[in-house]
């Protein structure tokens, strides 16, 4: 899809710059601690300061991998006809993915299964609004979890033609996962660094921390020239500070240090901004989502990734433990954060509840017709010639009605179909 009704803007200029200067202060002052050696050689060559296991990175190192990031970049699924461009106004939805629990009508909450994997892929598959499977969508319990990630890569390739996202605590999890998808291309791994087919979320151990499975995952993909989504879990009031600007700068900070080691690593490998704050309730220390804070964190969010010129990926999320109304206003709101934000990679876009403890079928069914109507919304208006208004009221009887012929025909579709 693409965004054609632009972005709204909660920050001003003076703002923004304020955000951007406390991360660099962060950056330089505190450092990052990054348990990973290899990483930290690769900081230390380009002349990070290293303190142990903290690292110190100047402005230098930064804007530097700014300039080689790209702006956008293409991934090609097996299926080359459902090629996703990710930059700029476009905007694509994924699944949901993580949960150890299921859910449905019949059989209730649950531990989740392979069954469950696989029919949650057929559903992704099926529906438009999907446009991209997320990592692990639900994690199959029964499975060995050294191995898991092979059968979800598998079913991944057997039940769909969609882009995937790897699983990226470690090396080897991530490079499998780049090889299934080059051997289902028919292609090298060279040919995959040159045209993307996955890519995968880094989430940031905030506050300031990286550990090693996942600098080795983040460093893996971008070897390989796969993108890396680098995504600080920022909630204000736990693991950030309780104001939404304070939380901004750690979050800024966290993700300009991740997009730096991905150029590090290969300069030019496709990156994404990445950002999931949000606040906790300060009575029970619960995680909440769709809340006016995690809208405004959404969309500021966007401000600072069109700043560093990189693709932006955001969240759509509810803290509901179960498919009711709160599920719905809470999503509906998370995802006008998105829209407006301008995000082009908007994750968990269907099927998350419990604050992502759960992936729900009944809750999948409610955000696709929402994504769908968030698609309906992106259609730009037709008015290709000066004559479309006269044209129109033109079959319509002066105090009458539109006839049947001239009535839009999404009016008079039923529900079921006009998606």
């Amino acid at each position: 899809m693409e965004n054609p009704h632009g972005t709204l803007e909660v920050l001003d200029a003076e703002g923004l710059s304020a955000i951007h200067t406390a991360s660099t202060r962060v950056l330089e002052e505190l450092g990052i601690e990054l348990w990973s050696p290899e990483a930290r050689r690769l900081f230390a060559d380009a002349g990070a300061k290293i303190d142990g296991e903290v690292v110190r990175i100047g402005a230098d190192i930064v804007e530097a991998a700014l300039a080689t990031a790209p702006s956008s970049f293409t991934l090609t699924s097996r299926n080359p006809s459902k090629q996703l461009r990710i930059g700029g106004r476009s905007m694509a939805f994924g699944l949901v993915a993580g949960p150890a629990a299921v859910h449905d009508e019949i059989e209730g909450r649950r531990a989740s299964n392979m069954a469950d994997y696989e029919n949650f892929i057929r559903l992704a598959h099926y529906f438009n609004a999907i446009h991209i499977i997320g990592n692990q969508v639900v994690a199959p319990m029964e499975l060995p979890a050294n191995t898991r990630h092979l059968d979800a890569y598998r079913a991944n390739l057997m039940l769909s033609d969609l882009s995937y996202h790897c699983t990226s605590i470690g090396r080897g999890r991530a490079l499998d996962g780049i090889q299934m998808m080059a051997i289902s291309r028919g292609d090298s791994l060279d040919d995959m660094a040159a045209a993307p087919g996955v890519t995968t979320i880094i989430s940031v151990n905030s506050p300031r921390r990286f550990d090693a499975e996942m600098a080795s995952g983040l460093m893996t993909m971008a070897e390989h020239g796969q993108p890396v989504s680098v995504t600080p879990f920022t909630l204000m009031g736990a693991m950030a500070p309780v104001t939404l600007a304070a939380a901004l700068a750690q979050q800024n900070a966290e993700a300009l240090f991740g997009i730096a080691l991905t150029q590090l690593v290969r300069p030019g490998a496709p990156v994404l901004y990445g950002a999931f704050t949000s606040n906790v309730d300060m009575r029970s220390g619960a995680p909440a989502f769709g809340t006016p804070e995690q809208v405004k964190a959404n969309v500021a969010s966007g401000q600072l990734a069109r700043r560093y010129g990189l693709p932006y990926r955001a969240s759509n999320s509810s803290a509901s433990n179960v498919v009711d109304a709160q599920a719905a206003y809470e999503t509906q709101m998370s995802l006008w954060g998105c829209v407006l934000g301008g995000a082009n990679l908007v994750y968990h876009a269907a099927g998350w509840m419990e604050g992502g403890l759960q992936a729900s079928y009944e809750k999948l069914i409610l955000d696709v017709e929402m994504l769908q109507q968030t698609m309906e919304f992106l259609t730009p208006v037709p008015c290709s010639g000066p004559d479309l208004a006269f044209d129109a009221m033109e079959r319509v009887p002066t105090g009458g009605h539109f006839s049947a012929t001239s009535t839009p025909s999404n009016a008079m579709r039923p529900p079921s179909t006009r998606h």
